[in-house]
C-alpha cells in the first residue's frame, strides 16, 4: 500500500512563510495528481491546491491562489506547498493525497491520504 508523508509544519506569526512537503513510497493505480487539503476543528475539509504528474497543469482553491503555490520534485518523489503571508485563519491541519485530477476536487476523486502536519499561525 502507498504511504504518503506530510512534514514542515510548524508554528508561525501572521506574515509569515512556510513550505510543506509530500513525500509518497510509490503511485497508487488510477491516480495521476498530488493534492493538498486542510481541515481545522469542527469544520469539514477543504480542497487547497493540485499538480498533475502528467504535465504541469495545477488548480487552486481561489481564495488561496495569490499566496500557495504548489510544486514537484520528480527526483525526490515530492510535492510541496509553499505557503506566504500566513494568517490565524490558515491554521488548519494540512494533508496531501494521491488523486485522479486536479481539476477534480470532490473527495471520492481523493486517496490515499498522509497522516497530516499541523500548521498554526498566531497573530
Amino acid at each position: 500500500q502507498v504511504q504518503l508523508v506530510e512534514s514542515g509544519g510548524g508554528l508561525v506569526q501572521a506574515g509569515g512563510s512556510l513550505r510543506l512537503s509530500c513525500a509518497a513510497s510509490g503511485r497508487t493505480g488510477g491516480r495521476y495528481a498530488t493534492g493538498w487539503f486542510r481541515q481545522a476543528p469542527g469544520k469539514e475539509r477543504e480542497f487547497v491546491a493540485a499538480i498533475s504528474w502528467i504535465d504541469l497543469t495545477t488548480k487552486y482553491a481561489d481564495s488561496l491562489k495569490d499566496r500557495f503555490t504548489i510544486a514537484r520534485d520528480d527526483a525526490k518523489n515530492t510535492v510541496y506547498l509553499q505557503m506566504d503571508n500566513l494568517s490565524p485563519e490558515d491554521t488548519a491541519v494540512y494533508y496531501c493525497a494521491q488523486g485522479l485530477s486536479p481539476l477534480i476536487t470532490t473527495m471520492t476523486s481523493w486517496g490515499p491520504w498522509g497522516q497530516g502536519t499541523q500548521v498554526t499561525v498566531s497573530a
